[in-house]
């Protein structure tokens, strides 16, 4: 996990930030500040990643990558640009460290002796029942 937390430090040098009005009610203020914050980062040209974590990144993370190749996030809930920005590097760090997680391989295991012999048994008492209900013959 540490290494993932030094690349992403590392990579936030390539980040690209850009600022507009945010959308929504907000009265005057909103009109005037630039409080919207969007985050861009290509990811195919980092210097950070190699070709299997840019085929991760771009495999998990393809809705959000534009046609460019540049993964773009944003955030404009908060008033403040400072805070806007900030949430939009940790949204960032997020979707990275979740999208370079290599799942476990799952390992099939049998299936237990007694639970087989469960099943067989279930299937024996049912198989009764249902020869109980048939037309009884009274020859």
């Amino acid at each position: 996990m540490n290494s993932t937390q030094n690349l992403l430090t590392q990579a936030e040098k390539e980040l690209i930030f850009t600022t507009s009005r945010s959308g929504g009610s907000g009265g005057q203020h909103v009109n005037k500040v630039e409080t919207k914050v969007t985050l861009k980062w290509q990811v195919e040209n980092s210097a950070y990643l190699d070709e299997v974590q840019v085929k991760l990144i771009l495999e998990k993370l393809s809705n959000s990558i534009n046609k460019d190749g540049f993964l773009v996030l944003y955030h404009q809930t908060e008033r403040s640009q400072i805070l806007n920005k900030s949430h939009v590097i940790d949204k960032w760090k997020e979707l990275i460290t979740d999208a370079l997680k290599v799942p476990k391989v799952r390992k099939p295991t049998r299936v237990p002796k007694a639970v087989k012999a469960k099943i067989k048994r279930d299937k024996k008492k049912r198989s009764e029942v249902k020869k109980m209900r048939g037309k009884i013959n009274l020859e």
